[in-house]
């Protein structure tokens, strides 16, 4: 199992960022995808997740307007689009996967198996 993340960068306050998770070793169908970040001396934080079936989503209230999750059947990749990035955005953002979420965990870390190695996300002011 692979989780590839990429397309973290430095953006302005405002700006836009698309994050990708390249996906490999699964059979997704029965998988939920996520995107949890980490802010240095900071726990993770759940900010977006999608039932690779179906494709519901649920977001955090911090992000919920702003950030986009998506996914790309045909090449196994999601997708996370943030709009009106702000500094306190500033993180390295995970791609997370697995199949035994239900709704009660989704935003908790520890219920992911599987996890991407992280790209950074810097916002300044």
């Amino acid at each position: 199992v692979q989780l590839q993340a990429f397309g973290g960068g430095l953006v302005q306050a405002g700006g836009s960022l698309r994050l990708s998770c390249a996906c490999s070793g699964l059979s997704l169908s029965s998988y939920t995808m996520a995107w949890f970040r980490q802010a240095p001396g900071k726990e993770r934080d759940f900010v977006a997740a999608v039932r690779w079936s179906g494709g519901s989503t649920r977001y955090s209230d911090s992000v919920k307007d702003r950030v986009t999750i998506s996914r790309d059947n045909a090449k196994n990749t999601v997708h996370l689009q943030m709009n009106s990035l702000r500094p306190e955005d500033t993180a390295v953002y995970y791609c997370v996967s697995d199949s035994r979420i239900i709704l009660s965990s989704i935003r908790t870390p520890s219920a992911y198996d599987y996890w991407g190695q992280g790209t950074q996300v810097t916002v300044s002011s």
